[in-house]
């Protein structure tokens, strides 16, 4: 009996690599990739972990310990109240990961949203939307978070609504910008042939093609929100003291850097690290994706 190639290929399919699976295989390859994820699964697991691990009671004040210097006790020595600065160090981030997490997928997930429907649309809505969108991404940003804030609280639900809201705008460009690549494809074309509804074409055909982009997008807004809320917290509107921040704990320590620069090492250290690994791995996500980040288009 003859078997032929064809009977053999249907017999053992080969199974084909999926989209994810290849995008990860281009991920492992990248040192840099793997750097920066590294870097912030560490940052995470740390903010779950750091209140059962820490040496000491991050808020407990020793008077006595005040301003000490790095030692075997105290590895990033203690602040002007005597508190132990690498406990304090480790749980800095639970809020500030919290807030700009949750308000990165706000953002991203609004602000995705607006911006492929208006990208589909056109005409008039998308030009007069777009319009308020320009005028509200010319207010510094800043100016913005603190009036919100300042009104509302900091409460850290508030200051999850406001960066979300906020750093919506920026996605709605992406998203409108990426989609306006597709609008004319054959795809959407038949879709629209088809009767389909304005709200199936814009979850099913537009948002699957442009998911990487917002993917990409959401990863460097993690990291700008991460510097806007560590910016607050330097200015006194992020957390409610005592409780460990590290924009806050800068802030506090710099009246003291001159004679104890090592109170400001652990909060800085820290922080820097998390900004770091999520722009490595957005940069190597980007590649892995094929986008140009400096364009901001497929390679």
């Amino acid at each position: 009996m003859t078997v032929t190639t064809q009977a053999v290929e249907e017999l053992s399919p080969v199974k084909r690599r999926t989209p994810l699976a290849d995008t990860w295989e281009n991920l492992r390859r990248s040192w840099g990739g793997m750097i920066g994820l590294t870097l912030i699964v560490f940052h995470v697991l740390l903010a779950l972990s750091s209140p059962y691990i820490v040496p000491q009671d991050p808020q407990l004040m020793d008077a006595p310990a005040r301003n000490e210097a790095p030692s075997t006790e105290h590895l990033f020595g203690t602040d002007k109240l005597g508190r132990d600065m690498f406990s304090r160090s480790l749980v800095g981030g639970r809020v500030a990961l919290v807030v700009t997490m949750l308000g990165t997928a706000l953002a991203m997930t609004w602000g995705g949203l607006t911006g492929i429907l208006l990208g589909f649309l056109g005409g008039k809505t998308d030009e007069y939307v777009m319009r308020v969108v320009d005028a509200l991404l010319a207010i510094p940003w800043l100016l913005v978070l603190l009036l919100i804030i300042s009104i509302l609280g900091t409460n850290p639900w508030v200051q999850t609504l406001t960066f979300g809201f906020t750093y919506g705008y920026t996605a709605i460009r992406v998203a409108r910008a990426a989609t306006l690549d597709y609008v004319t494809h054959e795809f959407v074309l038949a879709a629209r042939a088809r009767g389909e509804r304005k709200r199936t074409i814009v979850l099913k055909e537009l948002l699957p093609n442009v998911l990487d982009v917002l993917l990409v997008d959401g990863a460097m807004t993690w990291s700008w929100m991460l510097l806007g809320f560590s910016s607050l917290s330097f200015l006194g509107f992020g957390v409610t003291p005592p409780t460990p921040d590290w924009g806050f704990m800068i802030a506090k320590n710099r009246e003291i850097l001159a004679i104890q620069p090592w109170a400001v090492f652990g909060p800085a250290i820290m922080l820097s690290t998390l900004i770091i690994g999520i722009n490595l791995f957005s940069d190597a996500l980007a590649k892995a994706l094929g986008l140009d980040r400096s364009q901001g288009a497929p390679v």
